[in-house]
Formats: C-alpha cells, structure tokens, sequence
C-alpha cells in the first residue's frame, strides 16, 4: 500500500506553532486554566496557546480510585488534574526531561505527589509489561513529519510525529496496558492525518470513537479538536464519559 504524503501545509503550521510554544518574548511562568494556577518551564508545550488540554481535561472520565496514564504530559495538567479529581494513581510519561520536571512541579503544587508520578519516556518504554491503567490518554502530536526529520528542539515532539511512529506505537501498545474493562483514549486534531489512524486502528482490531469536539477560530485558519476513543472492534462498549 503506498504510505501516504506529508501535508507540507499542515507542516509549516507545526512549524509555526512550534515556535510561538517555544517563544520566550510574552511566556510566562505561571498560567491558569480549569479554574486552578500552574507552573510552566521553560521549553515545555504552553497549554493555553490552545484549547486542547482544557477540552480534553474536562472531557476525560476520572474514575473513582482509578489508575490514568497520561502519555506525553507535557507541564502535567490533565495528570494532576484527573488526581484531583478521582483517579488514586496517575502516570505521566514524557520524553522531554523538561516536561516530567514540569509535571512534578505541578504535581507538589496542587499536594498530589503521593497519587502521580511523572518518568521520562519514549512512549511506553518506561513502563513494565504488567503495568495496566483504567484509563490511557494521550493528547497526541498530531502533525506528520517525514520520515526523515530530524527533531532539534524537545518541543517539537508535541507537535511533529515524525513518520507518525509515535501514533503506530500508541495504536499497537496503548491496548497492552489497559486494565480489564480499562479505556483508551486519543485526542487528535484536523491537522493529523486520519487516514492514516484509521489504518493504525483497522491493523490493531480497535474501532475509532469520537467522544466529544470542538472547533477553534485562529488568524488563519480553523481547526477542529477531538477527543476518540479507541475500542476493540468487537467490543459492544457504550459507556459515556458524562
């Protein structure tokens, strides 16, 4: 099957949007957002450049003593938030050493140090065989880039996807460590190639499942957020995350 092409357009974009995250003339090093202040470092994704982490956050389901692993944390916002809100334990993986700094910052600020630890980590390499969550998450660098690019920059590995491996890994390892009954969760947007997860999820046996989205006016363009669960093809799951 022939691989399809990268979207130079969308790719200039995550150029673009690389660059107002890493910029440091008007980043503070606090912000608010779901009602509450966090901490942000230096090099790490600027949530509030976009309305992802806040829709994603309050779209989530938190079960009551739960297990969540957040993958690609980055300053640890929906990690923490899904501790204070019902999950008893919470893994944040990230594979910029800055970002799991930032994740345990706003871990001891918000008092959840002892419900959510943060590693460094390439996807789930961190993590042992036997480790299961209830609920997996990744907010996902959405925007393909060719299969040789070369990351100069930890922040570009919250936008770029280079030659989508990091999304072919979530659809073939993400089910590995649910938890029985457990739920996988993606959050993607217009920018990514869905024709491309669709194929990852076809390989896999899961079925793709939007939950919930919303759209974002920018300068330039429009871009739809939304959050998918991915279930098993054969799974009759219905449950609703309100």
């Amino acid at each position: 099957m022939a691989q399809p092409t990268t979207n130079s357009n969308n790719l200039d974009i995550g150029f673009s949007e690389t660059a107002k995250h890493e910029g440091t003339t008007d980043r503070p090093m606090e912000f608010e957002l779901l009602g509450l202040r966090w901490d942000l470092l230096p090099d790490v994704f600027a949530p509030f450049h976009s309305p992802s982490t806040e829709a994603y956050s309050r779209w989530l389901p938190y079960p009551e003593g739960s297990s969540l692993l957040e993958m690609g944390c980055g300053a640890g916002v929906t990690a923490v938030f899904g501790a204070l809100n019902g999950c008893r334990h919470v893994t944040a993986l990230d594979i910029s050493p800055a970002a799991v700094e930032n994740a345990r910052h706003n871990a001891a600020r918000h008092g959840v140090v002892d419900r959510v630890r943060a590693m460094e980590s390439d996807m789930f390499s961190a993590l042992s065989p036997a480790d299961r969550f209830d609920v997996i998450f990744w907010n996902s660098n959405a925007v393909e880039a060719p299969e040789d690019f070369a990351y100069t920059r930890d922040i570009e590995w919250s936008i770029l996807d280079r030659g989508y491996v990091s999304h072919r890994t979530y659809f073939r390892e993400g089910p590995q460590h649910l938890a029985e009954g457990g739920r996988l969760f993606l959050g993607f947007n217009s920018r990514g190639n869905r024709t491309l997860i669709e194929r990852f999820a076809k390989e896999e046996g899961l079925r793709i499942k939007e939950i919930n989205s919303a759209s974002r006016v920018f300068e330039d363009r429009t871009v739809e957020f939304r959050l998918l669960e991915l279930i098993k093809a054969d799974s009759a799951n219905t449950v609703s995350t309100a």
